[in-house]
């Protein structure tokens, strides 16, 4: 069983989650279930939640912690083409729907980018509409918005 634990951060609530070895689930406030998880601080999780705040204060640029996630390989394709994006850029689905290998398959990387189970350090906030629209986001397009404005200010 994944050990977890809740950290207030100025975007609400977050939950952290680990395996022992890596971070392999991040929820936002509305996401949060905290069935079928040991419920305690560990150090993995402290190290994580130290360099979300340093992100999120403006401080850190990259992230540095073991992750350990599972989906399809397109999906793990998609979310290593997120990790790929600059600070503080945009993307469209299209753009990583071909990083990811197929460029048709912008409908897929939305998908993907929607079953992304560590938000914020796999930056699926960068992936925005063609047109340059805030499109759906886990924590919602008030926090998406917040990520980018943050990002934005502090290249």
């Amino acid at each position: 069983m994944d050990n977890a634990f809740i950290y207030d951060t100025v975007i609400g609530k977050i939950m952290i989650a680990d395996n022992g070895e890596a971070i392999t689930r991040l929820y936002f406030e509305n996401q949060i279930d905290e069935n079928n998880f040991n419920m305690q601080e560990t150090p993995l999780l402290k190290q994580a939640i130290s360099q979300i705040n340093e992100y999120l204060g403006g401080k850190r640029k990259k992230f540095d912690i073991k992750l350990a996630f599972s989906g399809t390989d397109f999906q793990k394709r998609v979310w290593n083409a997120l990790t790929q994006i600059p600070y503080g850029k945009t993307a469209s689905y299209k753009d990583v729907a071909k990083a990811a290998g197929n460029g048709k398959a912008c409908r897929a990387v939305g998908m993907a980018n929607h079953n992304n189970p560590i938000a914020i350090i796999i930056p699926c906030h960068r992936v925005i509409g063609s047109n340059g629209s805030l499109v759906g986001f886990g924590g919602g397009l008030g926090t998406k918005e917040f990520l980018l404005n943050l990002e934005s200010k502090n290249i």
